[in-house]
């Protein structure tokens, strides 16, 4: 079938991709922990010495000293160490954590509160970078382009039978509501239970990110006081490539669920009118003139929607 052999060479090309899309992400999270584990330890380790002393000494400070470890705080928060807390706070480069930036960085959102602090990781970013932001544009431009291959087959909605045309609006509105449901109200009431966040404040997190905005204000697993599990951010970060990949491909269902509801709703006008015409006998006068008008009308307004 025509249909089957499209679906099997969309598939054959999106797969491979899949794969080296995730591979690509699996290297990325090892390198940048291999790179950035490390030197944030050193610095994790300084803070705390810097601070211990800080408490030792608290009696006789002077501003030479407040001065030196207000430069430790800020040089220790550049570097990712939350200054709350101790030393055993979670790493900001263990692999769930690094996998979870690896996801920002190719998706672009980049909230901002952690970034390489070695020169090899810098450096090692960029060129990540360089490749991993073409390698998600062109997945999620491969999910739209599968989708669009698959709406090319329903061109011919409207010579289906009207029980198939209404099953196949009510198979797109409940995939709509099922995807809004699993990717934009389920997430972020888990990210509000285990954040300790509103769900308003949920929900402003996850739209934030899967638009790409990403400013940083509001960051999953990232506070010292509370014990995350050690895949948490990683299936955080899952959540943001399938947001994004649902996105490309509700997108363009938006227009089309609107423009076959429309017709339904058409379409139902005119059989009524068409019953009440058969069931009064003979047709009202100019009801025959009315109808084609109507007809025209309804033909016209759908070449509109498509060319829209």
């Amino acid at each position: 079938m025509p249909h089957a052999g499209l679906c099997s060479r969309w598939g054959g090309r999106v797969l491979p991709l899949l794969l080296a899309y995730i591979c690509y992400l699996l290297l990325g999270a090892t390198i940048f922990q291999l790179l950035e584990k490390q030197a944030e330890s050193q610095s994790r380790d300084r803070f705390q010495f810097e601070k211990l002393r800080f408490l030792e000494n608290y009696t006789c400070l002077d501003q030479q000293a407040v001065e030196q470890f207000v430069q430790v705080i800020m040089e220790a928060w550049v570097k990712g160490v939350n200054p709350k807390g101790n030393s055993t706070n979670p790493s900001n480069w263990d692999f769930g954590s690094s996998f979870f930036f690896a996801g920002t960085v190719v998706t672009t959102i980049g909230y901002g509160n952690l970034a390489p602090s070695t020169e090899a990781g810098q450096v090692f970013c960029v060129f990540y970078a360089l490749v991993g932001i073409p390698l998600n544009v062109g997945f999620l431009n491969h999910l739209g382009t599968g989708l669009r291959a698959h709406l090319t087959m329903l061109e011919r909605w409207e010579d289906q039978p009207r029980r198939s045309q209404l099953l196949q609006t009510l198979g797109l509105a409940l995939f709509l509501a099922l995807g809004t449901l699993l990717i934009l109200i389920l997430p972020p009431m888990i990210f509000s239970h285990v954040e300790g966040w509103s769900f308003s404040e949920g929900f402003y997190f996850a739209f934030i990110t899967l638009s790409t905005i990403g400013f940083g204000d509001y960051v999953v697993g990232t506070d010292p006081s509370k014990h995350y599990l050690s895949v948490y951010r990683s299936l955080a970060a899952i959540w943001i490539l399938l947001g994004l990949a649902w996105l490309a491909l509700v997108l363009p269902l938006g227009p089309l669920l609107l423009h076959r509801c429309s017709q339904l709703w058409l379409l139902g006008l005119r059989l009524d009118r068409e019953a009440e015409e058969a069931l009064g006998g003979t047709p009202r006068e100019g009801s025959t003139a009315a109808r084609t008008q109507a007809t025209q009308d309804f033909l016209a307004w759908r070449r509109s929607l498509r060319n829209w």
